[in-house]
């Protein structure tokens, strides 16, 4: 399969390009400086500005540009960062598809997030639960509906809603993963909060059957079994043999990172309802496997 790709230096991108070419696809990367091999396409996504005749011959495309949700304290114009960054990209795309014609991509895959829901609280949510309230559940709507020009036009859009992929070098837990390292670990809050979890393996494989399949709409990128911040200490503690003994405050991490630490304490019991239902073979089916198989990669 011909892919273009969009935000393939991040966390998640920078995985997922050598899993697909591991998996026999050929892979562009788009890219905002100066093409340095075949194998790259510039665009200028603020702009804009993405010739439809470079999606000509391209079977896919994937879409995971956005600057990072956690990587600064939210001000105003962070805000308008997080949010440029995910719907200019998307409506750049979704028109360049659109104009495409006859040449277009069968399949868009484009990211978003469990943000959508907002805090549940103890309440399941899936596909066909609603949105939430709150700046991350508002910029997934708008970010998603941004999409609505290439699914108009007759390719089909599915909406990664993805939750905490595990890394032990990247996203949420690298800086759990260093403090549990350094006997400092411990509960976010009150640990009553629900964590959609997800292996990483897991979620490559998630996108690959998702591109695979004739899967449209919002698809959750979540594991199996959503546990609270409670047990995901209790289970990355076992897993490292650390203690589990030095919680952090929900008003200690609202006051060192804002905003952004009354989202990092919602609540978020999400379940991947369209893959259990499409028969998604889950590698790693509870928070322990997959915080084994984190800590134990190489890579």
């Amino acid at each position: 399969m011909q892919i273009l790709i969009a935000g393939a230096s991040g966390f998640l991108g920078g995985r997922l390009v050598p899993h697909l070419r591991g998996a026999g696809h050929h892979v562009t990367q788009l890219v905002r400086r100066p093409a340095r091999n075949p194998g790259e396409l510039r665009w200028d996504p603020a702009g804009g500005l993405l010739d439809a005749t470079a999606l000509a011959g391209k079977d896919a495309v994937i879409n995971l540009a956005g600057a990072g949700v956690g990587d600064r304290r939210w001000t105003a114009q962070y805000k308008r960062t997080l949010r440029t960054s995910r719907v200019d990209t998307t409506a750049t795309l979704a028109r360049a598809i659109a104009a495409a014609g006859d040449e277009k991509p069968r399949v868009l895959l484009n990211s978003s997030a469990v943000g959508f829901y907002g805090d549940t609280g103890d309440r399941s949510v899936d596909e066909q639960s609603p949105p939430g309230e709150g700046f991350l559940a508002d910029l997934c709507k708008v970010w998603e509906a941004a999409t609505h020009p290439a699914e108009d036009a007759g390719t089909r859009v599915a909406l990664l809603r993805t939750g905490f992929p595990l890394a032990k070098d990247g996203g949420l837990l690298k800086p759990l993963y260093l403090q549990f390292k350094l006997f400092a670990g411990g509960r976010m809050g009150s640990g009553r909060q629900y964590l959609p979890w997800m292996s990483l393996p897991d979620w490559l494989d998630a996108v690959t059957f998702t591109l695979d399949r004739e899967i449209a709409g919002p698809v959750n990128l979540t594991g199996p079994a959503p546990v609270t911040n409670a047990e995901f200490s209790a289970a990355l503690a076992k897993v490292l043999h650390r203690p589990n003994l030095l919680p952090v405050p929900g008003f200690a991490l609202q006051a060192a990172v804002g905003e952004f630490g009354g989202e990092a304490l919602a609540s978020q019991r999400v379940l991947p309802g369209v893959l259990v239902r499409e028969g998604f073979p889950f590698a790693h089916r509870t928070v322990e496997a997959a915080l084994q198989q984190a800590v134990s990669a190489t890579t």
